[in-house]
């Protein structure tokens, strides 16, 4: 399904020529490729030619994949004054929200996009190069309508690796690779963490945080939340108590400084998103009695249209209850527009609440909804697949639409430890205290133990009896990961595994190992075999969609591949899906990055995870900045050597005029 369904403010004229300002009722539209004709036309000429070669042939299927990626969605987003429509080569185009028909649509000039975020007065791009390109009059104010690159102004030249965008209303936030959060735009409220009236906007990226796994904010929102590797959260920015600090405000107040949020809910952040004086967060809870974790929705802040889920104001992130959220049934998708909320749970439940003045909330009519409600739309048929479903909630806009090319990033650690919950490949089991049956994989166990032997497996099983199913489970997402996250129990296995070693060595020991036992599975290529443990690629596809979707699928332990990309680019690429590095002795060519490029796309892997890409990129700027300075460094040499040589030549020549 590439079609996607629009209910709202019709702010998009072009698009959805000929209706009314409010759509109460949801409307299913989808992209056609505007050669879309001319090419049906070239194909009918060219089916009456009899003497049509296969090249020709080779190229119209070509164009015709072309044109289809042109029209699959990956990701939509909007603002006041534009909406974003990414697609799945890479390309975007941009709808102006203005009346003007002629003046409405833009295509964007930047390829290989990765991500778009639209904020109410700014834009941002990510491009699979790691760049980030914005635009607006806070980012720009000599040209707010042209994109410029902004991670290229970060002052720290080995930091420019940019793995996550986000967008306030006035200002943009960048997560780089290093884990450092940075903020440029407007700063009137301190959302850039400093005092407004000495820095009240900035042109240039400003380091506001070091150590942040996360960023979070709203297309309409003067607010900001960094989220740090321990699970400690910070805000600050404008508050009338969506920052969540406890306290009752009337007015809104300025936190011009990054403060630590005490008081949330137990459990893992997902995610967190502001709309007008209000915050929604997506936490994950684990259940003792129940191997998938729980997510429920907390809201805080101003009630305002019932934009919080909640009877009233909440200054403290508080639990949206409602019988619709069944214990069985779990959070997908959830996306706050300006008043309003939409929630996509996994029974395929489409829940929302809040202000409905444009028909926002697809109910079919304009009331506003106090409390959670769900909501039934004749048009849109989930199929088996209900997690490549996204909302995406804009103003007094909402954009329902699939897009199996959606994905978080990740890294070695959470891919392991949702191995570990994956029970259908387990291969070893331990008993709880209360006789409790938990499992675990053989493979990861060996490397991650500091012992091959037996007894560590032991001493492992005699820990585990004492324990209950939830400190066990905290026990191996320990051993899986090597993070802390219970000191107690962490000093109890630290003696039985390889705790001062990091998740990447651990597998590049698997890589390197040679025991072909371990090695069951075959991918066939250019006339090569290449062997893996099933069990890894099992692993590293549960997050990277469509990368080797015969491992998951099929029983058979070999697979052909018949994709373009070359062997030395492909042993590059087979090294980093296991390390998530890059082998030092290999030199990175222009080629073998755009070989990479390809074989990744092939797998689909730019839609997800490009770390490949940071890596290859940084290691290649290395090269030629190494390059470069040895060159530097011979032309001085040579500059020295004609200056000794042309003294020489100076001194004999003066003593031959003296003598």
């Amino acid at each position: 399904m590439n079609d996607c369904l629009f209910f709202g403010r019709n702010q998009l004229p072009t698009l959805f020529k000929n209706e009314p300002e409010k759509i109460i009722e949801p409307i299913q539209f989808k992209f056609e490729n505007e050669n879309e004709n001319e090419n049906e036309n070239e194909n009918e000429n060219e089916n009456e030619n009899e003497n049509e070669n296969e090249n020709e042939n080779e190229n119209e299927n070509e164009n015709e994949n072309e044109n289809e990626n042109e029209k699959q969605i990956k990701q939509i987003s909007s603002g006041n004054f534009s909406t974003i429509f990414l697609f799945k080569n890479g390309k975007a185009i941009e709808y102006l929200n203005q009346n003007d028909p002629n003046q409405h649509l833009k295509k964007i000039q930047i390829e290989n996009i990765q991500k778009v975020t639209v904020g109410d007065y700014n834009e941002s791009i990510l491009t699979i190069e790691r760049n980030v390109f914005a635009k607006g009059r806070n980012i720009n104010p000599e040209n707010p309508k042209e994109f410029i690159n902004i991670s290229s102004l970060i002052q720290d030249t080995n930091d420019r690796t940019i793995q996550d965008i986000v967008c306030g209303a006035k200002s943009i936030y960048l997560l780089t690779s290093n884990q450092n959060a940075y903020g440029i735009g407007n700063n009137y409220y301190g959302q850039l963490g400093f005092n407004s009236k000495k820095l009240p906007k900035t042109e240039k990226p400003i380091l506001m945080m070091k150590n942040v796994s996360k960023i979070f904010s709203g297309h309409i929102s003067d607010s900001v939340f960094l989220l740090n590797s321990n699970q400690e959260l910070f805000g600050c920015g404008c508050d009338y108590g969506q920052l969540g600090l406890g306290k009752s405000r009337k007015k809104g107040k300025k936190i011009q400084k990054l403060t630590k949020i005490q008081n949330i809910p137990k459990g893992k952040i997902i995610d967190i998103q502001c709309g007008n004086s209000y915050s929604i967060m997506l936490i994950e809870i684990e259940d003792e009695n129940d191997e998938n974790p729980k997510r429920k929705l907390y809201s805080c802040g101003f009630y305002l249209f019932n934009g919080l889920g909640q009877n009233g104001n909440t200054y403290e992130f508080t639990e949206i209850k409602s019988s619709l959220f069944e214990n069985d049934d779990n959070i997908l998708d959830f996306s706050v527009g300006n008043m309003h909320t939409l929630i996509l749970t996994s029974k395929s439940k489409l829940i929302g609440f809040g202000y409905n003045e444009y028909g926002q909330l697809g109910t079919g009519n304009t009331e506003n909804k106090l409390i959670p409600i769900q909501i039934e739309l004749p048009k849109l048929r989930f199929n088996e697949d209900i997690s490549n479903y996204h909302i995406s909630c804009r103003n007094e806009k909402s954009f329902i639409y699939y897009s199996p090319f959606l994905s978080s990033f990740s890294n070695l650690e959470e891919d392991l430890i949702k191995l570990f919950r994956r029970k259908e490949f387990c291969n070893i089991s331990f008993k709880t205290e209360n006789g409790e049956i938990i499992e675990a994989h053989k493979l990861i166990l060996k490397y991650r133990l500091k012992d091959e032997n037996q007894n560590e497996i032991e001493k492992l099983q005699e820990i585990i009896s004492k324990k209950s199913i939830k400190e066990s489970n905290q026990i191996f997402e320990m051993i899986y990961s090597n993070r802390i996250i219970n000191p107690k129990l962490y000093s109890e296995i630290k003696e039985i595994i390889n705790s001062n070693e990091k998740i990447e060595e651990t597998m590049k020991r698997i890589y390197l190992n040679e025991n072909e036992n371990e090695k069951d599975f075959i991918i066939e290529r250019k006339e090569k075999k290449y062997k893996f443990p099933k069990l890894i690629l099992i692993m590293r596809s549960e997050l990277y969609r469509g990368m080797f979707l015969s491992v998951t699928n099929d029983t058979s332990n070999k697979v052909t591949d018949n994709s373009e990309l070359s062997n030395k680019s492909f042993q590059i690429f087979e090294y980093w899906i296991y390390s998530n590095q890059i082998k030092d002795e290999i030199q990175i060519t222009e080629e073998i990055i755009a070989g990479i490029k390809t074989g990744i796309d092939y797998f689909q892997l730019n839609q997800t995870n490009p770390n490949l890409f940071d890596l290859l990129i940084r290691k290649f700027n290395n090269q030629n900045q190494n390059q470069n300075q040895n060159q530097n460094q011979n032309q001085n040499q040579n500059q020295n050597q004609n200056q000794n040589q042309n003294q020489n030549q100076n001194e004999k020549s003066k003593n031959c005029l003296i003598f």
